[in-house]
């Protein structure tokens, strides 16, 4: 059985203000049962007090009006859940990223560590790479990073070879100047498998190049550390070169945990 209430009973059953059931009913998120014609006055059916709380979880999680309004009109329950379940997925990934962000804040608060930075010198010759090539922009570099290296090494395995190496990414100088530019994930591959490699997306060889490199440990969140780390020390001994950096993903995102990950970071300073 149901009843209908007037709008500040429905506040108190619903947790909801007023000016928020008011606010909802404009933007035809929860409209009321009953609006009487002569006031205007809301009533509201008890049978909407469960929507009226999925809505009020929905905003403390921050989702977006059009998203809690897509969840509100799905078909089914299973298509509602799905969309509950993603944006949960999204909130968790951005904790983890706010917790790894004040850890690296924390780092930056302790005494300088008296380690010098390790900068090896490296000459390296050109080799073949299965590549995807795009202009990213920084926001959405992680999830780009995560489908190209899904197609690549998803490509090689299904045609049965082997990647010859780690993969890495190559990151032009816009990127960083505009936070957005072209960026180049790739994974080797033996010189003996390029005709067959050809078949399965855009082969070409990398440049030699002399690096200086450094080896980053640990998430990305502070990868800015060991960046200017690196080419700080590069412009104090040596002259970089105007050309991509690269980045070899020594141990990475499917292997361990984040803290565990190792990345080299290659600054070019020379052609061979």
């Amino acid at each position: 059985m149901t009843a209908t209430v007037p709008i500040g009973e429905f506040s108190r059953l619903s947790y909801l203000s007023v000016k928020a059931l008011r606010y909802y009913h404009e933007i035809d998120l929860l409209a009321p049962a009953a609006v009487d014609p002569s006031t205007g006055y809301r009533f509201y059916s008890t049978d909407q007090v469960e929507r009226a709380h999925l809505i009020r979880r929905l905003r403390d999680l921050n989702m977006p009006v059009p998203e809690i309004r897509a969840v509100l009109s799905a078909p089914d329950r299973a298509t509602r859940d799905a969309a509950l379940r993603a944006h949960l997925e999204r909130m968790e990934a951005e904790l983890t990223r706010t917790r790894d962000v004040v850890a690296s804040l924390r780092a930056l608060l302790l005494p300088p560590a008296d380690e010098p930075l390790h900068v090896e010198y490296r000459s390296v010759p050109s080799y073949p790479v299965l590549a995807v090539t795009d202009v990213v922009g920084r926001e959405v570099i992680d999830r780009w990073c995560d489908a190209s290296f899904a197609t690549l090494y998803q490509a090689l395995e299904a045609a049965g070879l082997r990647p010859d190496g780690p993969g890495g990414a190559t990151y032009a100088l816009e990127f960083f100047e505009h936070d957005r530019g072209e960026v180049m994930a790739f994974v080797p591959i033996a010189p003996a498998d390029r005709g067959h490699a050809e078949t399965l997306g855009t082969v070409l060889d990398l440049p030699a190049r002399r690096f200086a490199v450094a080896v980053h440990n640990g998430p990305f969140t502070d990868f800015d550390l060991s960046y200017g780390a690196l080419g700080s020390h590069v412009a104090e001994h040596d002259t970089a070169l105007a050309e991509p950096v690269r980045e070899i993903y020594l141990v990475g995102p499917g292997d361990v945990a984040e803290a565990e990950y190792r990345t080299e970071i290659c600054w070019p300073i020379g052609r061979l």
